[in-house]
């Protein structure tokens, strides 16, 4: 026969009635009617193991509580439950029994659909590594690229201390950190880094077709409109701003010929659209090397005009040391990239300033023209 093994106690040892963790009530030696101490264990597992409460912080009994039904009793009970606040209440057998919940005990609240444990104080959630989940949904299911999905009416993310910054960072300058804005889970709106260091603003009518309406140019922030720009009411794109400067000539011929010499040749321009102003500045210009008897030309304009007699062009100038009949005017022909300075004739055509009417050394030409490009 095999040998009981022998439990050593430093003190005399003393068996209890009832087991440490659970209270659940022992067999003991030459007890009558056994099977009623056996009955009452099995009992208190049967509400113990996967311990389900109706609700938890519960103050009043039903009326009419169901055979094995438990409830989590809560800080102010009354009737039956009086006196038995934080206890779990289960009826069985026609009565009610009282439970004192240990720390770790983990229950069921069927009413909030939720799993707690009882952390000595009150039922709290679960602890859980946030910092580790692979996935979250939050009122929807979250997938392995939508690791983390929120179902809600509105999403608030607010500060601690002075503010708050939400961020999105991706690994390299080609790659892409956005806001992708949806209608029927079909992208219409991309708002970030989108495949560049530079912010743009990006829009598709089907969701796979993309064009860039806005984009701001690092380093110096510059936005830019690559799709032009509706303004007011209008249904014309403004599609072209452009300003700077450019150096004028004076020359002896509308392409080749001798460029004149001058201490000074300044020049600015600013395009509208189709418009072009420009603004020019040629002092103590130098004929030396040009042919006297050819016509004068103005050269080096920033655009050439458009093609069709709507872009024909004339201006007055200001005029220092040039000779002249009749006041000259500044004059771009449709599709020239070149002014003259022509003369009004009675009954004739305009006759054009040559190079001779300038005193070389000392004359000067300024002025402004608009013209259609």
């Amino acid at each position: 026969m095999g040998t009981l093994a022998r439990h050593n106690c430093l003190e005399p040892c003393a068996m209890s009635d009832v087991s440490a963790r659970l209270g659940l009530p022992y067999l003991l030696p030459s007890q009558a009617q056994k099977h009623v101490t056996h009955n009452e264990a099995l009992s208190l597992l049967d509400s113990l193991v996967h311990l389900t409460v109706e609700t938890l912080g519960a103050d009043t009994p039903p009326p009419v509580p169901t055979p094995g039904s438990a409830y989590g009793v809560g800080t102010a009970p009354t009737g039956a439950w009086a006196g038995q606040a934080g206890q779990i209440a289960v009826f069985a057998e026609g009565a009610w029994r009282f439970l004192t919940p240990g720390i770790g005990w983990r229950i069921w609240d069927v009413s909030a659909a939720a799993l707690k444990v009882w952390d000595g104080v009150a039922w709290i959630l679960p602890p859980a590594a946030l910092d580790t989940l692979a996935q979250l949904g939050i009122g929807t299911s979250a997938d392995g690229v939508n690791r983390l999905a929120v179902a809600s009416e509105a999403t608030l993310f607010t500060h601690v201390g002075a503010g708050h910054q939400l961020k999105l960072n991706k690994a390299a300058a080609g790659d892409t950190t956005s806001l992708l804005f949806q209608s029927g889970f079909t992208g219409h709106a991309e708002l970030g880094l989108a495949g560049s260091t530079g912010f743009a603003l990006k829009v598709s009518d089907d969701g796979s077709a993309w064009v860039t309406a806005l984009e701001a140019e690092g380093p110096v922030g510059a936005l830019r409109a690559p799709q032009g720009l509706l303004l007011g009411g209008g249904n014309d794109r403004l599609e072209v701003y452009d300003t700077g400067t450019w150096t004028p000539e004076i020359a002896d011929a509308a392409t080749g010929g001798t460029v004149a010499s001058a201490a000074t040749a300044l020049g600015r321009y600013v395009r509208i659209g189709d418009l072009v102003t420009l603004w020019f500045t040629i002092e103590d210009i130098d004929t030396t090397g040009l042919s006297a008897g050819n016509d004068l030309y103005l050269r080096a304009l920033p655009y050439a005009a458009h093609g069709n007699g709507a872009s024909h062009a004339t201006s007055t100038p200001r005029l220092n040391r040039v000779a002249f009949t009749t006041a000259p005017y500044l004059h771009i022909a449709p599709g020239g990239d070149t002014c003259q300075l022509l003369q009004n004739t009675s009954g004739g055509t305009p006759a054009p300033v040559q190079i001779s009417a300038l005193t070389s050394g000392n004359a000067a030409l300024s002025g402004e023209l608009s013209y259609r490009v």
